[in-house]
């Protein structure tokens, strides 16, 4: 009777397995980071949303935590102020992310043309606003927006150019004012980079067969340029809904920014005013995942517009 040894494992196996386990032992910090301070956050204000608090008696006793269900995120669907808030980021959207896109993609065409002196002073000057903190930088034009203090204001009703910045027609433009300056050049960045990627032999050879530096850039660069432009607005998209810091500070200023101006102020409002933390959470889960949709979307129809 003849015994069997175990076939020998095989060298590309070993070396497969080996590589796995070096591959996880590289991504287990990633992963860990990510499972303490994204994963485990989002699970624990899901988990608060679904939850209610109830207040015994006269109240002396202090709250009740009890399950909700969805009664929060119903009460999220009939909360006026904040569906305001959200009407209110998309009219603000709809406006300032175009104008943003416009004059970065104009900024990053003009670079890239090499028609500007000192082109790299220039693209740091646009990159520099973004470097300053969004607290910073709506303290900085705050002071350029109230009346007395403001050099902006003094020189305009020295016009008979009236202007209130803060007033309520006005103080979301002002808002939006911010965000532009404090954005585009990194937008701009973004689509230099992409303008840098493309081959300049389509230039040139578009050139040779007559077209104008019009239609180099209408007909090739800008089409070309198309994913980072989705990319982009994707971005702006999503910070457009996520605004708070700006109209935190314009807030001190005037009456006309309420506590649910946005809908990210309506949820901080919630947790630290009126200390609802459970419909609170609900309201960030439910801006969540309108933002997700709304992006889904967006996608789609850059990729249906790709396809076409």
């Amino acid at each position: 009777m003849t015994s069997t040894s175990p076939p020998a494992p095989r060298p590309g196996r070993e070396r497969l397995g080996r590589q796995t386990r070096h591959g996880w032992a590289f991504l287990s910090p990633f992963l860990v980071l990510f499972l303490l301070f994204q994963a485990v956050p989002i699970g624990y204000a899901v988990f608060q949303s679904l939850r209610a608090q109830e207040w015994s008696g006269l109240g002396l006793g202090g709250p009740v935590t009890r399950f909700a269900g969805l009664e929060n995120y119903q009460r999220v669907l009939q909360d006026d102020e904040v569906m305001n808030g959200v009407l209110r980021m998309l009219l603000y959207g709809a406006v300032q992310v175009p104008v943003m896109l416009g004059l970065a993609l104009a900024m990053a065409l003009l670079f890239d043309a090499g028609v500007l002196r000192a082109r790299r002073f220039l693209q740091l000057a646009a990159f520099m606003p973004h470097a300053v903190p969004g607290i910073v930088a709506a303290v900085l034009w705050a002071y350029l927006y109230v009346p007395g203090i403001s050099p902006v204001v003094e020189t305009l009703d020295g016009l008979r150019w009236e202007v209130d910045f803060l007033g309520p027609d006005t103080v979301l433009w002002s808002i939006a004012n911010i965000a532009t300056w404090q954005w585009t050049g990194y937008n701009m960045l973004i689509i230099f980079a992409a303008l840098q990627a493309l081959p300049r032999e389509l230039f040139e050879a578009a050139r040779v067969d007559g077209a104008g530096g019009w239609a180099v850039t209408w007909r090739i660069k800008v089409p070309l340029l198309r994913p980072a432009l989705v990319l982009t607005c994707l971005f702006s998209v999503i910070g457009t809904l996520q605004l708070f810091a700006e109209p935190l500070v314009v807030r001190s200023l005037t009456a006309n920014v309420t506590g649910s101006y946005t809908p990210n102020m309506a949820a901080y409002f919630q947790a630290f005013g009126l200390n609802d933390p459970q419909y609170a959470s609900a309201i960030a889960v439910s801006l969540a995942l309108f933002t997700f949709a709304l992006s889904y979307g967006l996608m789609r129809l850059a990729q249906k517009g790709v396809d076409e």
